[in-house]
C-alpha cells in the first residue's frame, strides 16, 4: 500500500512540475523565437518516453498474465486426488484446499489487473501517443512554411538591396564620367551631352533600385515583425498544449495505472486474510482423533506368549514344533498362510472380495463407523427426495385446479418415480439399520484374529482366547504329513464345479441356492441324505462316477460372534460353534469351513476371518 501511495505522490509531483514549466513557457514565447528545432526535439522526446511508458505497461501486463497463469497451473497441479479424496476430512488437507482457493483468487485478481491495464491504460496511452505525433507533425509542418515564407522575403530584400548597391554604383560612375568629359575641352558639345544623358539614366536607374530596396525592406521587416510576435508564437503555443497534454496524459496514465492495482488490494488483503485464517483452523488435537476414529479397531493387542519348556517335551512334540514355528514364517498379516503357497482362488470365490455390502470383513468399529455414515447418507438422500416429492404433489394440486397452469398427467410420471426411488431408498436405511443393530449386538474382541499369535502346545496349533486361556486340539488319527495343510485346489474346483452341474443337492433339492451357497456339501459321505438324493435323480453308478474325495481339514475355528449367511457361497454361524477349516484365508477376509449336518453329510461355505478364531493342525 506505501508503494501505491508513492506512485500516486510521483504522478501528481509530474503535474504539478510540468504546469510551471507551462506557465514560465508562456511569457517567454519571443525568447523561443531561435529554439524551434531545440523545441521539436523536445516534444518528440516527449512522445517517445510516453511509448516508452506504453512498452513498460505492455512487459507488466504479460507478466501479470504469465503470473496469474502458473498460479492457475500450480493450484491445478496440487489439487488433491481422487484417490487422497479420503484425507480431507483431516483439518490440515481442508486448509490446505482452502489455500489453493484463496490463491487461485489472487491470480484471478492478477488477470484484473493485467485486463484493465490492457483496455484502460494501454489503450489510451497508444492512442494518446498516435494523435500527438499527428499533431506535432502538423505544428512542425506549419512552423516551417512560417520560415519558409521568411527567407523567401529575406531573399528578395537581399536582391533588392544588391541591386539598388548596382545601381547606385553605375550612377556615381557616370556622374564621374560627365564631370571629366565637361572639364575636357578636347570633347566636343556632343559627346559631352551624351555623358550626361548616361548620368542621368544611371541616377534614375539608382533611385528605382532605390525604391524597389525601400519597398522590399518594409515588407520584409512587416513580414518578420508578424512571424516573431504572433505566427511563430501561434506554432508555439500549440507546441505548448501539445506539450501539456502529454504530460497531463502521463499523470493520469501513472494515476490510473496505480487506481487498477488500488482496486485489487482489498480483494488481496481479504485472500491473504483466508490464508491465514486456513492455517489457524488447523487443529492437530482433532486429526489425531480423526486418524484414531479412521483406524481403531477394537481390537485389543495380544497377550504375553507362555514359555515352553522343550525339556519337558517328547522328541516327537519337538518334531512337530519346530515344523510348526517354520510353517507360522508363512502367515500373512490376517494368520493365514501365504498366497505365494496357495493357488489363486478363482470361480464363485472371487464373488467375496467385493462383497461389502454390509462391511463385515472389517473389524467392529470400522464396520459400525461405516454403516453409521451409510445411514446418514440414505437419511439425507431420503430427506432431499421428500422435498422433492412434495414439490411435485404440490405443483399436481395447482395443475388440478387450474388446467390453464399445466396438465396433472404430466406431474403424476414424476411423482410414481418419485415414490417408487423413496422406497427404495426406505428399503436400503432398513437393510443397513439391520445392519448396524446387528453389528451393534456382536460384543468387542479382546483379541484381533488378525493379530493373534499362533501358539504350539503339544505339537498342535493354538490361538490364545479372549479370556487368556489356550485350547488344546489334538488329532484324532495318525499325525499329518508335511503336506497335509496343503489345499488341493483341483479338487476344490471340480467341487465347485460340480456344484455348478447340480451333481450335490441339499435337503431340499435345490444346488447352491443363493442363502447357502455352498452350504450343502459337495463332498457327502456315501450313504449320506444327499448321496440318496443323488441316487434318485441319477442312478447309482452315476453317483460314484461323479464322488470326489473329502478334503481334509487344516484345522479347526471356533465362532466368536453370530454371523448370517446374506450372500452366495456362504454358511450362518452361531457364537461359539466350533466348525473345521478346509481352506484358510488368502487376503480376501474369508476362509472355508464346514460342519457336519443333520443327514451325516457336510455343510460348506465362507465365514468373515475377522469371526472367527483359527486352530490349525500341526
Amino acid at each position: 500500500m506505501n508503494c501505491l501511495v508513492g506512485y500516486l505522490n510521483a504522478a501528481r509531483s509530474l503535474g504539478e512540475s510540468g504546469v510551471a514549466t507551462i506557465l514560465d513557457l508562456r511569457d517567454s514565447h519571443v525568447e523561443f523565437w531561435d529554439q524551434n528545432d531545440n523545441l521539436a526535439i523536445h516534444t518528440n522526446r516527449g512522445i517517445d518516453a510516453l511509448d516508452k511508458y506504453a512498452n513498460f505497461l505492455r512487459d507488466r501486463v504479460a507478466i501479470e498474465t504469465e503470473y496469474a497463469g502458473k498460479l492457475r497451473r500450480l493450484v491445478k497441479n496440487y489439487q488433491p486426488k481422487k484417490k487422497e479424496e479420503e484425507d480431507n476430512e483431516f483439518t490440515s488437507m481442508q486448509a490446505f484446499r482452502n489455500l489453493l482457493k484463496e490463491v487461485g483468487d489472487l491470480a484471478g485478481q492478477r488477470e484484473v489487473v493485467s485486463e484493465s491495464l490492457q483496455l484502460q491504460i494501454i489503450a489510451g496511452v497508444t492512442l494518446l501517443s498516435k494523435t500527438l505525433r499527428e499533431e506535432r507533425k502538423k505544428c512542425l509542418s506549419d512552423g516551417a512554411n512560417l520560415q519558409q515564407n521568411l527567407t523567401t522575403q529575406l531573399s528578395s530584400l537581399d536582391r533588392a538591396k544588391r541591386n539598388y548597391e548596382k545601381a547606385y554604383r553605375d550612377s556615381e560612375k557616370a556622374v564621374d564620367s560627365y564631370k571629366r568629359a565637361d572639364m575636357d575641352l578636347n570633347l566636343s558639345r556632343a559627346e559631352v551631352e551624351r555623358y550626361k544623358n548616361v548620368m542621368t539614366a544611371k541616377i534614375q536607374q539608382s533611385d528605382d533600385a532605390k525604391n524597389e530596396y525601400a519597398n522590399q525592406l518594409q515588407k520584409t521587416n512587416n513580414l518578420q515583425q508578424q512571424h516573431f510576435s504572433m505566427l511563430l508564437p501561434a506554432v508555439l503555443n500549440r507546441l505548448q498544449e501539445l506539450d501539456e497534454k502529454r504530460t497531463r496524459g502521463f499523470r493520469e496514465f501513472i494515476v490510473g495505472a496505480a487506481d487498477v492495482e488500488s482496486s485489487v488490494a482489498p480483494i488481496i488483503a481479504r485472500c491473504m486474510e483466508g490464508i491465514v485464517k486456513a492455517g489457524e483452523s488447523i487443529n492437530e488435537k482433532e486429526d489425531t482423533f480423526k486418524v484414531i476414529e479412521r483406524y481403531q479397531s477394537g481390537f485389543t493387542p495380544p497377550r504375553d506368549i507362555p514359555f515352553e519348556d522343550l525339556s519337558k517335551c517328547d522328541p516327537d512334540s519337538v518334531q512337530d514344533s519346530h515344523y510348526s514355528n517354520s510353517t507360522s514364517n508363512h502367515l500373512t498379516i490376517k494368520g493365514t498362510m501365504s498366497a505365494n503357497k496357495l493357488r489363486k482362488r478363482v470361480g464363485i470365490f472371487n464373488i467375496f472380495g467385493s462383497n461389502k455390502e454390509d462391511f463385515s470383513d472389517l473389524p467392529p468399529n470400522q464396520r459400525r463407523k461405516k454403516l453409521q455414515g451409510k445411514i446418514a447418507e440414505l437419511t439425507q438422500s431420503i430427506a432431499q427426495e421428500t422435498k422433492a416429492r412434495d414439490g411435485l404433489m404440490k405443483m399436481k394440486i395447482v395443475y388440478e385446479a387450474n388446467s390453464s397452469l399445466g396438465n396433472p398427467m404430466t406431474v403424476e410420471g414424476q411423482l410414481n418415480e418419485s415414490e417408487h426411488k423413496l422406497e427404495k431408498l426406505k428399503v436400503d436405511l432398513k437393510k443397513y439399520q439391520d445392519f448396524l443393530e446387528k453389528a451393534c449386538q456382536v460384543p468387542a474382541a479382546t483379541s484381533s484374529p488378525q493379530a493373534s499369535r499362533n501358539q504350539l502346545q503339544n505339537g498342535h496349533r493354538t490361538s490364545r482366547h479372549s479370556n487368556g486361556s489356550a485350547d488344546d486340539h489334538h488329532d484324532d488319527g495318525d499325525d499329518q504329513p508335511d503336506d497335509a495343510g496343503s489345499l488341493s485346489r483341483s479338487d476344490s474346483e471340480d467341487n465347485v464345479a460340480q456344484i455348478q452341474n447340480g451333481h450335490n443337492n441339499n435337503n431340499n433339492g435345490s444346488s447352491a441356492s443363493p442363502e447357502s451357497g455352498l452350504g450343502t456339501s459337495h463332498t457327502s459321505l456315501p450313504g449320506s441324505g444327499q448321496g440318496s438324493a443323488n441316487e434318485n435323480a441319477i442312478g447309482e453308478d452315476t453317483y460314484y462316477e461323479t464322488e470326489v474325495e473329502t478334503l481334509n481339514p487344516l484345522g479347526t475355528c471356533r465362532a466368536l460372534y453370530p454371523f448370517e449367511a446374506s450372500s452366495e457361497g456362504s454358511i450362518p454361524m452361531s457364537e461359539g460353534e466350533e466348525l473345521q477349516v478346509i481352506e484358510i484365508d488368502q487376503g480376501d477376509g474369508w476362509t472355508r469351513v464346514r460342519r457336519a449336518n443333520n443327514s451325516n453329510g457336510w455343510d460348506e461355505g465362507f465365514v468373515p476371518t475377522s469371526y472367527i478364531e483359527c486352530t490349525l493342525y500341526a
